[in-house]
């Protein structure tokens, strides 16, 4: 039978079950002044910063709004303008309702992911994350502004433009070399969807007759005929583009020793959030001009 020493019945609980330390008096931060203070005069400098801006700046204004007249392009704000690049790449519900609401509750849920407790509330608080947020960032834009590039077919030009020797290549003269045929499927995103042949049956699936039988529960019958190519290119490539690519940039990460932690996946997954969501606002922005189509730069709604 064990028997307690009496130096094992003299050790307060605190110290037998260890927790966590409290933080000393000097490494603390008080709301007022500390907090308070800083945030008023960053404030300060950020509305005396606009009213100068404001003052230097002219405004980009066009004429009065006219309802008979839609302007080309017509744009959302600046802040919506990264879903409304989004619109031009997957279905409307996909990247106007369901992508933010996702992005949202992933971004809430980072510290129920990342439960440690060293470091909390310091930003780039562990030993690789200047090169892991630099990688992020790099990775987010590029990856963006390449996918982004493919389905506006810019590739295309540029195949055309190398196989015949000119930056302006002339569909119409002699030995015009073109993008292969046999590569149509590969033109853009939509092409999947329209210069593949699919069956009849695959562009009319009778769900509403088929499956969801709502005229057996006393119900009006649903007419619903889904389109399996159009599924597969706005909703199924996209979605499998957005969850499956930051999945391979952390598992890349991790196999070559860049990302070790939780904290280390986590700052390499916002890194390339938001250069994704810079460069989407960025392009939305500058780079779509008529019918909002991808040109070098513009910065102008457009014309009337």
């Amino acid at each position: 039978m064990a028997v307690a020493t009496p130096a094992a019945q003299a050790q307060p609980a605190s110290q037998a079950v260890r927790g966590r330390q409290r933080r000393q008096r000097e490494e603390e931060l008080l709301v007022w002044p500390d907090l308070v203070f800083v945030e008023f005069i960053s404030a300060v400098v950020f509305t005396i910063t606009f009213t100068i801006l404001a003052y230097m700046v002219d405004a980009l204004l066009l004429d009065r709004a006219d309802p008979a007249v839609t302007p080309n392009p017509s744009k959302a704000p600046w802040y919506f303008l990264n879903l409304q690049e989004l619109l031009l790449h997957m279905h409307p519900a996909l990247a106007g309702v369901i992508v933010p609401t996702v992005a949202l509750i992933a971004l809430g849920a980072i510290p129920y992911f990342d439960t440690d407790n060293e470091g909390q509330g310091e930003w780039l608080s562990t030993a690789r994350a200047w090169p892991i947020t630099a990688v992020g960032a790099v990775v987010g834009a590029a990856g963006t502004t390449l996918l982004i590039l493919y389905d506006a077919g810019k590739h295309v030009q540029v195949y055309e433009m190398i196989a015949n020797g000119t930056w302006s290549p002339d569909p119409d003269a002699p030995g015009f070399v073109g993008w292969p045929s046999w590569l149509g499927w590969a033109t853009n995103l939509r092409a999947i969807q329209n210069d593949i042949s699919w069956p009849e049956e695959l562009t009319r699936v009778p769900l509403g007759s088929k499956v969801l039988r709502t005229d057996l529960l006393g119900l009006p019958a649903i007419d619903l005929d889904v389109n399996l190519p159009a599924v597969l290119v706005e909703q199924i490539i996209p979605v499998t583009m957005m969850i499956g690519l930051p999945l391979l940039l952390s598992f890349v990460a991790a196999r070559v020793g860049l990302a070790r932690t939780k904290r280390d996946h986590m700052i390499l997954q916002f890194s390339g959030f938001i250069a994704t969501f810079l460069t989407l606002t960025i392009i939305g922005t500058y780079f779509r001009g008529a019918g909002l189509e991808l040109v070098p730069y513009t910065i102008f709604v457009g014309d009337h």
